[in-house]
């Protein structure tokens, strides 16, 4: 899934499953205005209609089950009412529809593959509408007594899904009535399917506790309004015995970097880019892969309004709203967050580095005999994430890396719950080092460097360290006869190791050995310039660890002392 060819895709053959879903994977997935994100997701599901995929595929009679029903549903009103959800769906509802519902088990077809579906999407792009939507689907499909819930900020929040599963029903009458009677009971606090006595409850966070819920599918709408993810957890608990388990999360982004919608962007990004495996997700990211100059690059909008695209009117609309928005600086913010999908107000921060381009720098192996390393130290709070990172400079000018993550073993546990990291997997690849219980044992940290020379081989010319966390270590390593320097944690100094760094990383001049933490820090990495245009790394505003990213720029800074950048490469300064 790394590898972004999407010219790669074989002629159909016989095997494969065409939908409309497919149909608008194959359309779009080249066009600038898809997301990279998107992209990815599109190209998981053309390999399973195409069959390509051993362990699932693309249920054919899901797909005409749920083509036959929306050619029954009709759209209640809007510049398209009246005509069938089958004739008006967007393609992005296409591919939610038929993925989510449709992708089974090969050895068992009852058995549907997603659990998660994430939709981040702008407002006015029928988000809402398209959950609503699956939930008639499964009220029809589903066993019966299922239960289907929705949970938002607040009441009127969660009950946008009910007024518009409602609005749908009463405007499609094959689906509503027969024979003169209604197969579904619309009362104020829940929608009951009558003839399998499945209902759906929309719940209100502020006055709800979730508790001995058995949701067999579920809507948090509005996630980037929550002010932590219990109500989500709470859903997903009472799902264990369910077979099918299903879950939405959708949302727009919302003027924060913590959030718990934030947080599961975060995690599917990861997903997709193939650097933690986890099948039962599928996500639409429609945010823009270029966040700069929203006032005048349409391309921002495109991205993440994707029923722009076929609809003038809803265009016309988003131009005229930007226009409004560079006009009056009050209606920023909820024009920048809310129809392009960029957090207003973390204007100025970006990725560091694309994890794609760090990925291509991965080797099989790197031999340390004889080199002369600089080590970086980021001592966080004993309770936390501790990392030391090793640079050194090879003979064709490129940087050499590695880089070690310590943890408290008494908190694993909690740790990979929280941080959605199997931190027990990682600690056996060596590359993730428990210690002590509940906080870090610094001996252990401090014997692991002084270790390093004999195990390695290698010449530790000196440590950086930030004085915060790490001044007794200092002292003792410094005790043992190895040098050490203080980095001063100010963009003024971190600045030119930060932009080097990465200039290697894009250029192709660095190389570390398999290390998915690492990996992970990297696409956690936020940067931030300050008001002289120094870059450096916002651990604030980051979305997860990013330790050993921290680590190895205090390394780099070290690299800088020793060697300076010309047309020649590096050359040592002699003092």
């Amino acid at each position: 899934m790394r590898k972004k060819d999407y010219n790669s895709y074989a002629s159909p053959s016989d095997n494969v499953v065409l939908s409309k879903a497919y149909q608008y994977c194959k359309e779009e997935i080249r066009k600038k205005t898809t997301p990279k994100y998107v992209k990815l997701q599109m190209r998981d599901f053309i390999r399973l209609s195409e069959g390509k995929d051993k362990k699932y595929k693309v249920s054919l009679r899901k797909i005409r089950q749920i083509e036959g029903l929306l050619k029954l549903l009709n759209m209640p009103k809007g510049l398209k009412a009246g005509q069938s959800l089958y004739e008006c769906s967007e393609g992005y509802q296409w591919l939610t529809y038929e993925a989510t519902l449709g992708v089974v088990y090969r050895n068992n077809i009852k058995r549907r593959r997603y659990e998660t579906g994430v939709l981040e999407i702008c407002r006015k792009n029928f988000k809402t509408f398209t959950v609503a939507t699956v939930f008639i689907i499964l009220f029809i499909t589903e066993p019966s007594y299922s239960q289907f819930y929705s949970v938002a900020p607040d009441g009127s929040l969660s009950r946008e899904i009910r007024e518009a599963i409602s609005q749908i029903l009463k405007s499609s009458p094959l689906v509503y009535k027969h024979k003169g009677k209604t197969r579904f009971k619309i009362l104020r606090d829940y929608i009951e399917f009558s003839l399998k006595e499945s209902r759906y409850t929309p719940l209100n966070y502020t006055n709800s506790t979730f508790d001995g819920k058995l949701p067999s599918a579920f809507c948090a709408d509005e996630v980037g309004a929550l002010p932590n993810s219990s109500a989500i957890d709470s859903m997903r608990s009472g799902q264990l015995n369910i077979l099918n388990k299903l879950g939405f999360i959708i949302s727009t982004k919302y003027p924060t970097l913590n959030n718990p919608f934030e947080d599961e962007v975060a995690y599917s990004k990861k997903v997709l880019d193939g650097i933690i495996k986890d099948e039962t997700y599928f996500a639409l990211l429609y945010e823009p892969d270029n966040t700069k100059n929203w006032e005048t690059d349409d391309l921002i909008l495109k991205q993440a309004n994707p029923a722009s695209l076929n609809t003038p009117a809803i265009w016309e609309d988003l131009v005229k709203k930007r226009a409004h928005a560079i006009a009056q600086e009050s209606a920023r913010e909820n024009f920048v967050t809310k129809h392009c999908n960029i957090i207003y107000s973390g204007a100025g921060t970006q990725t560091y580095i694309d994890v794609a381009k760090v990925q291509e720098c991965k080797v099989a192996s790197i031999n340390w005999e004889g080199r002369v390393v600089y080590l970086g130290l980021d001592l966080s709070e004993s309770g936390d994430n501790t990392s030391v990172s090793m640079l050194s400079v090879d003979e064709n000018n490129n940087i050499l890396a590695d880089s070690w993550a310590f943890i408290p073993e008494g908190r694993i546990e909690e740790k990979t719950a929280s941080e959605h990291v199997n931190y027990r997997e990682l600690a056996k690849k060596g590359k993730v080092i428990p210690c002590g219980d509940l906080v870090i044992d610094y001996i252990e940290v401090e014997d692991f460097i002084l270790s390093l020379e004999k195990r390695l081989g290698v010449k530790i010319q000196a440590v950086g360290y930030d004085r915060w966390n790490c001044l007794a270590v200092a002292q003792k390593l410094e005790a043992s006869g190895i040098t050490c320097c203080e980095i001063r944690q100010h963009s003024s100094v971190l600045h030119p190791p930060t932009k080097l760094l990465k200039e290697k990383i894009l250029s192709g001049e660095f190389a570390y050995t398999d290390n998915l933490l690492y990996e992970m820090n990297f696409l956690n990495s936020r940067c931030t310039y300050d008001t002289n245009k120094n870059l450096y790394v916002n651990k604030k505003k980051s979305t997860g660890k990013v330790d050993m990213v921290v680590s190895t720029i205090n390394s780099m800074y070290l690299v800088q002392q020793d060697y300076f950048f010309n047309e020649s490469g590096f050359t040592v300064l002699i003092i």
